[in-house]
């Protein structure tokens, strides 16, 4: 279901103008929102090496998502922030999990009961606060 689901989000992201757009760049898009994040901090968010939030940042910044700079006074210490470009995806982003979103509760006789299940179950396994948090994992 995630999976259809992603797939969804990403086809509707094409249709928008951001074809290029993979998974992983939306975690890093979740990071960045609050403003630059030096690529060392990037990858403990992610939980990858840095090496490979660095390859990450490295496809991002060839798109025209990110930006990535000099982090203070050691020249070898770089950041990355949102390009407008970036700004934009997340905005095609939010736009198409609405409809995604939208979709699948147009297909509930009653999505209410749904949704108070949901709720339930965030507020048990403390789902919403990890995910506020960017801390969430698929």
């Amino acid at each position: 279901m995630q999976f259809a689901c992603d797939e969804r989000v990403r086809a509707l992201m094409a249709e928008a103008g951001h074809p290029e757009v993979r998974s992983v760049h939306g975690y890093v898009f979740q990071h960045l929102l609050t403003g630059p994040v030096r690529i060392t901090d990037l990858a403990g968010l992610l939980g990858m090496t840095p090496q490979g939030a660095s390859k990450v940042a490295a496809e991002m910044e060839r798109i025209g998502y990110v930006t990535r700079k000099v982090s203070g006074e050691d020249q070898r210490v770089r950041a990355i922030e949102l390009t407008q470009r970036g700004h934009e995806a997340i905005e095609a982003g939010r736009t198409a999990r609405r409809s995604v979103t939208e979709e699948l509760l147009a297909g509930l006789p009653e999505p209410e009961p749904f949704l108070d299940a949901l709720d339930t179950l965030s507020d048990r396994t403390g789902a919403l606060r990890d995910l506020m948090a960017r801390r969430l994992r698929p």
